[in-house]
């Protein structure tokens, strides 16, 4: 009988003790948090960040105050026809330094646009952004590469127009939207400027 009642009270005071420690390991992990430095590492990394921004917003406005001797491209005679072809526009830069991107007249912006041809030249119809056209007399060249401006793709996936702007000579590129589209557009510029096409 005693040793029953012995046996009853310290598993009682085990399970209590153990409540207890349980009970204060969770008040004490419940504490840790440091809320003050938590803010502050999260203001510091919301500063880096607007930093770095704001120095990409700079640098893009210097490069377009450089190229102010750069002439606004001529723009499409009408919108886009029937036969245009959706696809996005990766960018314009100097010719032969993928690198040098041209910012002004918003050459730079990469956007959705369509593209259509014909013996004046090749139309770009930019969504958000200035449409182009390149007139036959500037174009240069036109060839598959695998990028312009600054941005990579795959082998040959994307459509390079190389042509006069003022006395810069620029690469204007284009990706269409599905192969398929892709080939249409290189060998319709190809067809349309075969002298072109072999530069």
């Amino acid at each position: 009988m005693m040793g029953t009642l012995m046996s009853t009270l310290i598993v009682e005071a085990l399970t209590t003790t153990s409540g207890v420690l349980r009970a204060e390991e969770f008040v004490e992990q419940a504490q840790v948090t440091n809320w003050p430095a938590r803010l502050a590492w999260t203001a510091l990394v919301l500063g880096v960040i607007a930093l770095v921004l704001w120095a990409m917003r700079r640098g893009w406005q210097a490069r377009i105050r450089r190229q102010a001797d750069v002439p606004a491209p001529h723009a499409p005679p009408a919108e886009p026809t029937a036969d245009a072809l959706p696809g996005l526009y990766l960018g314009t830069s100097v010719s032969g330094d993928w690198l040098d991107r041209i910012a002004a007249h918003g050459l730079g912006v990469r956007s959705r646009a369509f593209v259509d041809w014909s013996e004046e030249g090749v139309a770009i119809h930019r969504q958000g952004a200035p449409s182009l056209l390149i007139p036959a007399a500037d174009l240069l060249g036109v060839r598959a590469d695998s990028g312009v401006a600054a941005t990579v793709r795959s082998k040959d996936s994307v459509v390079v127009v190389t042509w006069q702007l003022g006395e810069r000579v620029v690469d204007t590129g284009f990706r269409a939207d599905d192969s398929a589209g892709h080939r249409t557009v290189l060998d319709g510029l190809m067809a349309t400027f075969p002298r072109e096409a072999r530069a």
